[in-house]
């Protein structure tokens, strides 16, 4: 219910604290998980903090003896457990508590269960598909590195990294890499990378550790925190055998720190021998480009029309003169086999000519309209003739005596 106050009439502290703890009362006995920050044993009472695994909020835990001794294995800090609790509110200190009933250790089987379930939920959404993937650039300018601190996995890192490329360039956040703060600690270092323009790429790393170590790198929100990134991300945890779910949402993968300094730079001897090959390759092929151009060249120059042109012009005139003297000769044919060609004919017109006849005795008789007078039926009396003979010719009047004249 909603208390009626007001400055004239205000409710005492006592009241309001007793309606605080009816209140948390009612909510009941809950199972409440987190990880144990600390653990203070005080006679038969044992003190806890349990903090969130995500979240920075902690809440005090009160249990007996008893009840810490059966848990198994034995709470200690920074595991994380399952308690069956019942929320208590103290009216006179104004302290909240929960005081544990039962105490459980989360197995690795139940948390395995429950990374699976988690992967498979976010692979339905899509963050751990190929096409996600961004391609990592072939030199970063700066590389960003979200370690432990003065971690190992940093030494490996950097060390492997400047040998490779030694002008290789590092922007540090060393943060908690397990435990309750890892989380926050690591999104908020990923945050500041990411929006760094300077650099292009970043890599997650720490050794290897148990299955409760490696948690926070398979968190919920630091999964969706490296999916919404724009820099490409290189995931570099525990070892070959170790695999987050920080593995599988990363642009890149690698087995161990070692090997993420291999595959952010290349190495500058294998760059200086491939331009050494190149460049001797492009030396090759220039050189048996011009020895190809030159030969080409000198059998140009070696053809007969460029090494003497005088004698192809030489030749070139023989070959006219030649055609000349055909030319003439065929000339001097054809004029030669035309002249007795027409001499022949000639001598064929001459020897049948009709003047030929007529010189050897003959005459041709014709009528006075020139027709030929072929037999005497054709002649009529008293008709004019002319009589053709080779030389001249004469008209007679044609007469049917009995002698006939």
């Amino acid at each position: 219910m909603t208390l009626d106050t007001s400055a004239e009439a205000p409710v005492p502290v006592r009241t309001v604290l007793q309606l605080v703890g009816g209140w948390i009362g009612r909510l009941g006995r809950v199972w409440v998980e987190g990880q144990i920050a600390e653990c203070a044993v005080r006679g038969s009472a044992v003190f806890l903090t349990l903090r969130d695994p995500v979240a920075a909020v902690s809440v005090r835990v009160i249990c007996s003896r008893q009840v810490f001794d059966a848990a198994e294995p034995s709470p200690a800090e920074g595991a994380r457990v399952v308690i069956w609790a019942r929320p208590d509110f103290n009216a006179n200190r104004g302290s909240f508590a929960l005081t544990a009933l039962e105490i459980r250790a989360v197995g690795v089987g139940e948390l395995l269960a429950r990374l699976e379930r988690l992967r498979r939920q976010l692979a339905s959404e899509g963050l751990f598909s190929a096409e996600r993937k961004r391609p990592l650039p072939f030199l970063p300018g700066v590389i960003g590195l979200i370690c432990g601190r003065d971690s190992a996995a940093q030494r490996d890192v950097m060390q492997n990294a400047g040998r490779r490329w030694p002008a290789v360039r590092f922007r540090v956040e060393q943060t908690a890499v397990q435990g309750p703060y890892a989380v926050a600690e690591v999104i908020d270092a990923l945050h500041r990378l990411d929006a760094d323009p300077e650099v292009d790429v970043i890599v997650i790393t720490r050794g290897g550790g148990s299955l409760e170590d490696l948690l926070p790198f398979s968190d919920e929100t630091l999964i969706r925190a490296v999916a919404a990134c724009r820099t490409p991300v290189v995931s570099a945890i525990g070892h070959e055998q170790d695999t987050p779910l920080l593995d599988y949402v990363a642009d890149l993968r690698v087995s161990t720190p070692t090997d993420a300094a291999k595959r952010i730079v290349p190495d500058v001897a294998e760059q200086l021998a491939l331009v050494s090959q190149l460049r001797d390759r492009a030396r090759r092929c220039m050189t048996g480009w011009l020895d190809r151009e030159t030969a080409w060249l000198e059998a140009v120059r070696s053809r007969p029309a460029l090494a003497d042109p005088v004698r192809e012009v030489e030749r070139q005139a023989e070959r006219v003169d030649a055609l000349l003297q055909r030319a003439r000769m065929s000339l001097d044919t054809s004029l030669v086999r035309g002249r007795d060609d027409v001499a022949h004919t000639r001598a064929r017109l001459l020897a049948l000519s009709p003047a030929s006849t007529l010189r050897r005795g003959y005459a041709i008789v014709q009528h006075s309209h020139d027709g030929v007078v072929r037999s005497a039926a054709e002649v009529d009396p008293g008709e004019l003739l002319t009589v053709r003979f080779a030389a001249d010719q004469l008209t007679v009047r044609a007469s049917n005596d009995a002698d006939g004249r």
